[in-house]
Order: structure tokens, then sequence, then C-alpha cells
């Protein structure tokens, strides 16, 4: 079932693209050529948010692609302690596939013109991630689909790069473009609760083949006015503000040893809005403490003893400050 449901990965996401794309009141923009009007000869490029601000319903079917429909998106109205924003959650029941395989921007696409990070099903088919090899999640397809973390539309090179780096036909290669600065992008960046616990636990060295299920919750930023402000407040929004649930089956002792170490919490660099962190180590991801990159709380119910594990905080204070609401 495993097998079959990787190898569907891409298929899968693109009919999401095909469908989203044809639904014009989602308002996506299928592009025949980048800003400079250069072609992009066949490949399948498309604006997740032509008109800037974009709209809910693509950022939700653009974090859909980006778990190769294994996982949903929904936003929740505004509630306490966050009645100020709505919060995405999402869902899955495939969280290897969904999160590891698919939804991780684990990719840096790019040259010396242009760069952005790359989720979606098409790293599973690249395959160049340690992670993915560890989990044997490599596997082959004639369609490659990517997301793209960005506020440019990528030139035709790059784009020809991505069929490349995933062995296929170009017409065979589709991009979901948007900024996170952008309802589309910052629904997408903020969909990654549970995707981010998971990621945190490999570096624990806890099996992710034991996780069953997942669900997140995070608060959906303010749109701002550029992408440094956005990716700011979509960090704030995970470490400070996500609660994430999985369901494993494993021993307790194996969540006992880890549960405490999860957080974001347990960072030396928490505290702070994420921009302020950014700014410390000079804007360079690579300095920051790769523990910090954890949701804010964490519930773990381990389905063979039937016990519930909890740690963590959801820290108000700081999202409220990182979205300019307090």
């Amino acid at each position: 079932m495993t097998c079959s449901l990787l190898d569907r990965l891409n298929q899968d996401a693109a009919n999401i693209v095909t469908q989203a794309s044809n639904e014009t009141q989602l308002g996506i923009r299928r592009m025949t050529g980048d800003r400079l009007g250069r072609s992009y000869d066949g490949a399948n490029v498309f604006d997740f948010a032509p008109e800037g601000c974009g709209t809910i319903a693509a950022g939700l079917k653009l974090s859909e692609i980006s778990m190769g429909g294994l996982g949903t998106t929904t936003l929740r109205p505004p509630e306490t302690p966050f009645n100020q924003t709505a919060m995405v959650c999402v869902a899955t029941d495939h969280p290897l596939l969904a999160c590891i395989a698919s939804q991780y921007a684990g990719w840096p696409l790019g040259d010396k013109d242009f760069f952005a990070m790359c989720s979606g099903p098409a790293r599973a088919i690249r395959g160049q991630e340690s992670i993915l090899k560890h989990y044997d999640l490599v596997h082959r397809s004639n369609t490659a689909v990517g997301v793209l973390e960005t506020d440019q539309l990528p030139s035709p090179s790059i784009v020809a790069d991505f069929a490349n780096q995933c062995s296929v036909e170009k017409h065979r290669a589709l991009l979901c473009v948007a900024p996170t600065s952008s309802l589309p992008g910052s629904i997408q960046v903020v969909s990654r609760s549970v995707e981010t616990a998971l990621h945190k636990l490999h570096e624990l060295k806890f099996d992710l083949r034991t996780i069953k299920r997942g669900t997140g919750a995070a608060p959906l930023p303010p749109i701002a006015e550029h992408d440094l402000l956005a990716l700011g407040r979509a960090n704030d929004a995970i470490l400070y503000g996500a609660v994430v649930t999985l369901w494993v089956d494993t021993t307790d002792q194996a969540i006992e040893e880890i549960i405490d170490d999860i957080p974001s919490l347990q960072s030396p660099d928490y505290g702070v809005p994420f921009l302020d962190v950014f700014e410390r180590y000079g804007r360079d991801f690579y300095k920051i403490d790769p523990m910090l990159f954890s949701p804010a709380e964490i519930v773990i119910n381990n389905v063979s003893t039937g016990q519930v594990f909890r740690s963590g905080a959801v820290r108000t204070d700081i999202v409220g400050q990182s979205f300019g609401i307090l």
C-alpha cells in the first residue's frame, strides 16, 4: 500500500494542480513564460498569487499539492487565544509520505539570479536528500510537481533544471509559485506544523515509520508588506503558535525519551521573534540552532498502550508581537 501511494504522489499532486488551475475563482494563472518574456517551452508554471494577495482557496489547494494529495488543509475561524487570526489546520493519515516525501522544503533550487526553496513530491523523484534515502522514499515518476516559495517567476533555465534533476520531460514538469507574503504562500508555509514536528523527531533519532496519523494547527499570519517579514511571521506561527498531535505505534519508553526535547522551547535561540534570531546570525539560516525549528506544543498518543504524552506551550505574547496584533 505504501509503495503504491508513494508512486502516485506526483500524479495525484498534478491532478490537483490541473483541477485548481481550471477553477477561475481560485485566481491561479498558468504562465507561458517569465516576466522577461522568455518562454517556458511547454513546461507548466502556475502563479498562485498573480494579483499579489491571492485567495484563501488557492492557498488551501497549494498546501494539499505540497503534501502530494495525502493531507487536508482547512481554516478554523479565529478563537481564543488567537482571537484576531484564523488557524491553519492540517491532517494526514500518511505523515511519512505527505510530510517527509513531499511537503518538507528540502531542495534549494536556483542559480546566480534566482533562488527558492522547493517542496512537493518532486523531491522524492530527485532523491538527493539523505532523509529520503533513509526512509526509502525515492521513486520514479514521469510527472514532477514542485512548490516554490518566491516572489519571482523562475526563468526557463531554472524550470529546465527542475525537469532535468527529476528526469522528466519538460512538459511533464509542474511548478507552483507563491510568495510567502501572499495568502497562498503564507497558508502553504504555515501548514507545515506536522512536517516540522516529524523533521524534529527525525533529528532526535525517533523512527518516523511508527507515526501513523498527524494533525496540526497554527495561526495564520497577517499579510506582510514583503517576504522577509512574512518569513518571520510564518516561522513564529509554528515555533510559538503551533500545536501538533501525533498518533504513534511504539513503546512508551521510546516516547518518554524524546517528548521533552521536541518543542521549540528547548532551543537556546527560543524566546524572541524569528526575525530577531535571523538578524542575529547575519540572515544565515544554517547558523541558527536546528533544534529551534519545532512546533510550540506536541501531544503524542501511543495507540499501542493508550498513553498520552504532552510537552511545550503556546506563546501568544511572541506570536502577537510578531503579527503586530498586541
